[in-house]
């Protein structure tokens, strides 16, 4: 009992005991604005806040703290900041001045908000943090988009290919070109045809595309336009025919291919039909 009773004597004793009293006297800062109702006291708190945030925005500023210490001085800076609002709406609510309007704003513009993202402010050497540093960096303005009108008002003809061939340039190269993929096509198919011992010789073959029963001559290029030779009362005339024409016997065999097969879905059954198909295909017809 002795030891204890020195040890309570002694005068770091007495010191913290003095101390403990004096902190239990002290009032702390309610942890919700609403909770006060006097507004002498919510002036005093949100002085208070002001002090805290100014004493940290001090900190902050010193870059050697290290990227954590500065990330939890901003994170305790913008807590502050959000409380301080909240007792001005208070005050406001109370009857005192609307300091959101009148109030000063330094330490709010020493703060610096990323684009896009209203509300949380980065202080000091917050701002210069990997990652943060980024965000600040103004993105390069998109090239302006044009109009569908814009696009359309200088496609043309020639956009689409058209009158290519009237520079009298072109479909004479086509044409040379054409003569030796087909002059190639010709010996590659000779030379298959000779090995399976069937070649025969194409001399005397008629020439079915080279006249017309109306007198007029064609010679098809490589693109499916005809170069057409009309004989008329002024002379021989030539034209481009973009599309391939029919000559007469073409037309009138798929006619007659035509009215077979009405024929054949009219009166023939399915089941001759697929005879008549079964033997085509025996003969290889």
């Amino acid at each position: 009992m002795a030891r204890n009773t020195e040890k309570a004597m002694t005068a770091l004793a007495r010191w913290r005991a003095a101390f403990e009293e004096k902190g239990e006297d002290k009032e702390r800062r309610p942890y919700l604005a609403t909770e006060c109702d006097d507004l002498r006291k919510a002036e005093k708190w949100r002085r208070q806040i002001l002090g805290e945030v100014s004493k940290k925005v001090s900190q902050i500023q010193n870059a050697g703290l290290g990227e954590f210490k500065l990330r939890d001085l901003n994170d305790e800076i913008n807590k502050l900041l959000r409380e301080k609002g909240h007792w001005e709406d208070r005050i406001k609510e109370l009857g005192g001045p609307d300091y959101r309007k009148i109030g000063p704003k330094m330490l709010d513009h020493e703060g610096k908000e990323v684009p896009g993202n209203r509300g949380y402010k980065y202080f000091g050497a917050a701002k210069d943090l990997p990652g943060v540093k980024e965000l600040f960096e103004l993105e390069p303005a998109a090239a302006p988009r044009k109009t569908r009108a814009e696009l359309m008002k200088d496609i043309d003809a020639d956009y689409y290919g058209y009158r290519d061939e009237d520079d009298g340039i072109l479909v004479p190269l086509e044409r040379e070109v054409e003569k030796e993929v087909q002059q190639r096509m010709i010996e590659e198919w000779r030379k298959g045809r000779s090995r399976g011992g069937r070649e025969t010789a194409d001399d005397g073959e008629e020439d079915i595309y080279g006249t017309e029963a109306n007198g007029s001559r064609l010679s098809d290029d490589s693109d499916g336009e005809t170069n057409k030779v009309l004989e008329t009362a002024d002379g021989p005339k030539q034209f481009i025919s973009h599309v391939p024409v029919p000559s007469q016997q073409d037309i009138e065999e798929a006619i007659v291919r035509r009215k077979k097969m009405e024929l054949l879905q009219k009166y023939a059954s399915d089941t001759l039909r697929a005879e008549a198909a079964e033997a085509k295909a025996l003969l290889g017809i």
